[in-house]
């Protein structure tokens, strides 16, 4: 199991707090097509001892989830796994939101000692999203209010079928990111990964190495399952994870400190153990501290270095040691 983030901003500074912290992996977002991008960011994280083992977000598939795409896109994503083998980079985190990606209504929710966290209250959405969010393309955001689940698994499965071979021939595997509120439909857009069932139907539909979860502990948390029993059946399938904690429903929750919400988090560390989890596993969505009220929401630096602490101190003590290597971690 090794401890990952993604950074926001990228600078020096961040690189070299995580690194201090004890992160070892590091998560990119999509690079473009020109492949010396990836490269260079490879290059710099490698001057503070950190390697990119992860690709995820801002992928070019908006309109395969729409089923309008010409065939440009699954190339982009086709080039994009080929550019991640040649560098030795094995997983693509992708989520199947059509017409929207994670949303909350609120972003400065007090927590603890004043430190601001995100909610999200779909009896506030309509109100929240006019205030604040207009689609980049309205003719696209159409077509999403159009979709029906039955279209959109469709959409996934097309997308699947191009990709998996060329996932398999590289060598990288796609992990699926459950939706994120797991509701059945947000503004009018169906969504098809928002329990249990839908992504063991996924996982059944694609029996591959080359195909599983990123376990977002947050979203199961909102769906109100049991983490550690659902980290277990899905067992092999979890090839990354999302570390953070909720509070609520689908309809209504607020994210919580790692240490403060409702889940038992070394109970889902050791059933991590206990399936032999050994990818990358990263803090999440955290609170925003003291003197980051200016910053990203849910992406500020303070709040991960709490978590690595936090997500460092659970991998150390559900470990099973043995007294050579307890001697190599002391040294």
């Amino acid at each position: 199991m090794r401890l990952a983030t993604v950074l926001t901003p990228v600078s020096d500074e961040n690189l070299q707090l995580a690194a201090q912290c004890g992160v070892t992996d590091l998560v990119q977002r999509y690079p473009g097509p020109d492949p010396k991008i990836l490269r260079l960011a490879i290059d710099r994280a490698a001057v503070f001892g950190l390697k990119i083992t992860v690709v995820e977000g801002y992928l070019p598939i908006e309109k395969i989830k729409l089923g309008i795409d010409n065939g440009e896109e699954i190339q982009a994503m086709k080039n994009l796994l080929t550019q991640m083998a040649d560098e030795g980079i094995t997983l693509l985190c992708y989520n199947f939101m059509a017409g929207s990606d994670w949303t909350r209504t609120r972003v400065d929710v007090p927590a603890r000692g004043g430190a601001r966290v995100t909610a999200f209250d779909l009896r506030e959405v309509e109100q929240a999203l006019r205030l604040g969010y207009q689609p980049q393309n309205p003719e696209d955001d159409a077509v999403a209010r159009h979709l029906t689940p039955e279209m959109l698994w469709s959409n996934l499965q097309r997308m699947l079928d191009a990709l998996l071979p060329v996932a398999e021939r590289c060598g990288v595997t796609l992990a699926i990111h459950p939706d994120d509120p797991p509701l059945p439909s947000l503004l009018g857009k169906p969504r098809i990964m928002h329990h249990v069932e839908g992504l063991t139907r996924l996982m059944q539909l694609y029996p591959t190495p080359n195909h599983g979860i990123c376990f977002c502990q947050g979203t199961f948390a909102t769906m109100q399952v049991d983490i550690p029993a659902t980290i277990r059946h899905f067992g092999p399938h979890i090839h990354y994870v999302h570390f953070r904690d909720v509070s609520g429903s689908p309809e209504t929750f607020v994210e919580t400190f790692h240490d403060a919400g409702p889940t038992d988090m070394a109970a889902a560390m050791r059933a991590y153990r206990d399936i032999g989890f050994q990818g990358s596993i990263r803090p999440d969505h955290v609170p925003q501290l003291v003197g980051e009220e200016e910053g990203e929401p849910g992406y500020t630096m303070l709040g991960r270095l709490f978590a690595y602490g936090y997500i460092r101190g659970l991998m150390d003590a559900t470990e099973t040691r043995t007294p050579s290597n307890r001697n190599q971690a002391v040294g």
